[in-house]
């Protein structure tokens, strides 16, 4: 169940650039790369460990949600983020593997 909290962009309006520039920091490319393996994370997981504050993980993980690339599920009290590859792959062929594996860099 998605949060009202968390409101994931209609798909047909996530511009290119705006994936792009949420994904010019490394920390939220790191972020993409994690999730590229298809599994939703539980958003409090040791794979965070990118020596950053919690508040400071919290704005990335927006801002990938906000930018259209990621949706939050919220079931009870544990929060999942994923990867929205399948509905990027349609309306941007190739981004997410290029990404994923540093060719975009």
């Amino acid at each position: 169940m998605a949060s009202d909290d968390d409101p994931v962009p209609d798909i047909s309006g996530v511009a290119l650039v705006d994936v792009l520039r949420a994904v010019a920091d490394p920390i939220r490319l790191r972020i993409v790369q994690t999730l590229a393996d298809g599994r939703p994370h539980a958003k409090c997981g040791t794979h965070w460990n990118f020596g950053v504050h919690k508040s400071t993980m919290t704005h990335h993980f927006r801002t990938l949600r906000e930018a259209g690339l990621t949706r939050t599920t919220v079931t009870g009290r544990t929060h999942t983020i994923e990867l929205r590859r399948a509905e990027l792959e349609t309306r941007f062929p190739g981004l997410i593997d290029a990404l994923a594996t540093g060719d975009a860099a």
